[in-house]
């Protein structure tokens, strides 16, 4: 193949990536070059989402529901409907503080890290070493391994599924709990083997806080996660809040009619030892804060860390730690299958669908509340839904506004920036690419390249390929998939030749794997 006529410089820039330069095999979405870009993306749907809350509490017959958005560690906007107090004609509003239920525990899980990081606990401790009682329950068989911290962490200590049954033990003291342990537990399954739900798990994770740290795991998560975070309005005893600002709770009546206006008062449950699994009252304000915590975990870089907990640390939260179930027939805002895998990770779910978007979040149920928050690391952005009915499901609509910044206001993922050696190697593969010359193949590609593929037949395939653009016009930045791997365009009259390139493990990395893929103009 004769050199190209139109050797182009590549746009190679740290951050910011072409309009249309995803990897042909990720979902595609369009990149912006500012921060006031993304943002007008996001502002522009608004009023939809809006109403789709708003529509979404009417036909649930919520009582009372909020909500807010965080964009790029900001809370840019928020919403309410309803009423926090319906017999006393109190708005829900921003400001309202809904019990947040199971949502509290990755609260616990965050405070159990920073326990493991301060050398005072190992994840892979026996629970009995901290709670001794627990030891009086038999192992389900011979061979079952001791249970550890990390088993309470990942819903997988063997304890059976205990919704409803946990929520309602919430005010429980520590003497009764302590006494329910020494009767022995029931157990479903040996410890690590499967998923199961358990607030139970987390009640004994808050025990295990405070016998560590010596104070109470109430004391202990108020002192080193909500007040540097400046939740200031965020508690654990309802006694404590005002009246005016306190979300009660409320059920359907049992009746036939789901009218407005339908509920009963729940009785709101005190404070006590299984408040680590579902206790917090919190606002939306502060809630957005703890949102903007763990978004900014992500990407991982070199910035100091300035905050409560390593990002590192809130990144291990994330990630996917136990199975806990395929949703096969999932689909997305059009109607079209959306498959997702989910597993559970440290007081956290976990989600992967197949457009490639990763979800982490929890939701939280308790009698009179329910609740969700889900965050997007890759698309920096956040949800977040308070209501105050049992068991309300803010999930779907939360996912479904999610799908709507995603696929309709197309808000993109956040570039990461290309590494050095990334960035080198993009220049140098453009050029290959378009003359394949010997001596800059030798400098560049793995010993298996041409093995795997001969000058002479890459030659062909790449005059072929890019003959498909017509006139070529330019270059476009990489996407990287991560420092050693990652996809640049080059844009001709007819679409776009995707470069798809990934690099060797060497202290030199070399081009090892070469992908070109003609995308045509819709």
């Amino acid at each position: 193949m004769k050199p190209a006529s139109f050797l182009l410089p590549l746009a190679i820039t740290l951050g910011v990536v072409a309009a249309d330069s995803a990897s042909p095999n990720a979902y595609t979405a369009p990149r912006f070059a500012d921060p006031s870009a993304r943002r007008a993306a996001f502002d522009a749907l608004l009023p939809e989402i809006d109403r789709e809350f708003r529509d979404f509490a009417g036909k649930k017959n919520y009582p009372g529901l909020v909500w807010g958005l965080v964009l790029d560690g900001v809370l840019v906007h928020r919403g309410a409907t309803g009423f926090a107090n319906v017999g006393k004609n109190i708005p829900a509003a921003a400001d309202s503080r809904f019990r947040i239920a199971s949502m509290t525990k990755s609260f616990t899980a965050l405070a159990i890290l920073q326990l493991r990081d301060a050398g005072k606990l190992t994840l892979g401790d026996p629970v009995a070493n901290h709670v001794p009682a627990l030891a009086r329950t038999a192992p389900l068989t011979a061979d079952a391994p001791a249970i550890t911290i990390r088993h309470l962490l990942t819903m997988s200590p063997g304890f059976p599924e205990d919704n409803p049954w946990g929520d309602r033990q919430l005010a429980d003291s520590v003497a009764e709990l302590e006494a329910f342990l020494r009767e022995g537990l029931a157990l479903s399954n040996a410890p690590g083997v499967a998923f199961e739900y358990s607030n139970l798990a987390y009640a004994l994770l808050g025990q295990i806080i405070t016998r560590v740290s010596g104070q109470p795991y109430q004391r202990f998560i108020t002192e080193k996660i909500l007040r540097p975070l400046g939740m200031n309005a965020t508690v654990w005893e309802f006694s404590e809040v005002p009246a005016a600002k306190l979300a009660l709770g409320y059920r359907n009546r049992d009746t036939a009619s789901d009218a407005p206006g339908a509920w009963e008062l729940e009785p709101l449950l005190h404070d006590g030892t299984y408040g680590a699994m579902g206790g917090l009252l919190t606002t939306i304000d502060d809630f957005a804060r703890y949102a903007a915590l763990h978004l900014a975990a992500w990407p991982p870089r070199n910035d100091p860390e300035n905050s409560i907990v390593r990002r590192a640390a809130l990144r291990e939260m994330h990630l996917p730690a136990m199975f806990s179930g395929l949703a096969a027939q999932a689909k997305g805002l059009d109607g079209n299958p959306q498959p997702a895998v989910n597993a559970y990770a440290y007081g956290l779910g976990w989600a992967f669908d197949s457009r490639g978007v990763v979800r982490v979040g929890h939701s939280g149920g308790l009698p009179g509340f329910g609740s969700n928050w889900r965050f997007y690391p890759d698309h920096g952005f956040a949800v977040i839904s308070f209501a105050n009915l049992t068991y309300a499901g803010t999930g779907v609509v939360n996912a479904r506004v999610a799908d709507l910044l995603i696929e309709k206001a197309r808000l993109p993922r956040r570039a990461q920036p290309p590494s050095p050696i990334l960035a080198t190697r993009t220049t140098q593969v453009a050029q290959l690419v378009q003359t394949w010359d010997r001596t800059l193949a030798e400098k560049i590609v793995a010993e298996n390249f041409f093995p795997d593929r001969s000058i002479e037949s890459w030659r062909t395939h790449a005059r072929e390929t890019l003959a498909k653009l017509g006139a070529v016009k330019s270059a476009g930045a990489i996407v990287p998939e991560n420092q050693l791997r990652g996809t640049f365009p080059i844009h001709g009259e007819r679409g776009r030749v995707e470069v798809f390139f990934t690099l060797t493990p060497e202290r030199d990395p070399r081009v090892q794997e070469l992908r070109l893929t003609f995308i045509p103009k819709p």
